[in-house]
């Protein structure tokens, strides 16, 4: 199954719980099979509950699989080859809170029997790639949330790993610190390494994901380029914001639109083809009123996922030439 251009493959990858006084089976990832390519951003997308935390789990040889096959690097999860070219910041980490930022890195580069001048030089990297070297001597408690999830991927990084994998990096974060980390994974990309990440903030996904791959309950619903899967860049719908906009041609106008929304003296409204909006300009120009704004809406991560999520069929896997 190995292929020198994929650092992470799942066949068929199953995990099944059995949960309660009677063990009722629950299975939790269902036949998964994926790929995730050297020198890319892989989003793994899906609402809380989908699966992903699980699957993380088992690629990390922290849980085992109940069937299926996967391989990290052509290695088999789990063993010492593959653990040794990866790095991973769980969803929930627990971080030593007396600990200073120094301190917490060092202690992980010691799992990896880093030690002396060569472990100084590589914390005093790290907490720069991340920004956080004015927090070397900050006891962690001391930390924002942020900050945490600063310090949490310099520790995955501390073993100069090839393969980057953060389970819900975004979550919990607020908009500046998103940016922060959003920042860090493009970092980690043009260093050329691969970045495998979970979340269910779909706008962060889109921004940062060069292909993705989205499961609802424990299924593979949807796989491949992120401008695939949302058709192109399509524009779905049309906006216009419009001024002065005297009641006969606002009648021309709502019989054209999907939407109406009156704004005091300005009206919005919703068109779905470009025939349309041709048409609504006609209006506009002839009655003398004043056109605000257009904004073309574009498919996103997120109508599919709300498309996805309603149940539709799954989609086939977008697969790289």
């Amino acid at each position: 199954m190995a292929d020198s251009d994929f650092v992470v493959q799942t066949e068929k990858l199953c995990k099944t719980f059995r949960v309660g006084f009677w063990g009722k089976k629950v299975t939790a990832v269902d036949l998964l099979s994926l790929e995730v390519r050297r020198g890319e951003v892989f989003g793994f997308l899906g609402p809380n509950g989908a699966g992903k935390t699980t699957t993380l789990k088992m690629l990390m040889g922290l849980i085992y699989p109940t069937s299926g096959t996967a391989s990290i690097f052509g290695h088999q999860i789990g063993s010492p080859d593959a653990k040794g070219k990866l790095g991973f910041l769980p969803e929930s980490p627990y971080f030593y809170d007396y600990l200073t930022g120094g301190e917490f890195l060092r202690f992980y580069g010691h799992l990896f029997n880093l030690w002396g001048a060569a472990l100084e030089k590589r914390v005093d990297e790290l907490l720069d790639t991340v920004g956080m070297t004015h927090a070397k001597d900050l006891q962690l408690r001391k930390f924002s949330k942020g900050m945490l999830q600063r310090v949490g991927i310099a520790q995955a990084l501390i073993n100069d790993p090839e393969l980057v994998v953060l389970d819900e990096p975004m979550s919990g974060l607020d908009p500046i610190g998103r940016k922060e980390v959003r920042d860090l994974i493009l970092r980690l990309r043009e260093s050329g390494k691969t970045v495998m990440f979970s979340s269910h903030i779909l706008h962060d996904a889109e921004l940062l994901c060069d292909r993705v791959a989205m499961i609802m309950k424990g299924k593979l619903v949807a796989c491949g380029h992120v401008s695939e899967l949302i058709a192109g860049g399509t524009t779905n719908e049309v906006e216009m914001v419009i001024d002065r906009l005297l009641p006969e041609a606002l009648e021309q106008i709502s019989s054209l639109a999907s939407k109406v929304v009156l704004q005091g003296e300005r009206v919005m409204v919703v068109l779905t083809s470009q025939q349309d909006v041709d048409l609504a300009l006609d209006v506009i120009r002839s009655a003398k009123a004043k056109l605000v704004a257009l904004t073309p809406h574009k498919a996103s991560l997120e109508d599919l996922f709300i498309r996805e999520a309603k149940g539709a069929p799954p989609a086939v896997e977008a697969r790289v030439a």
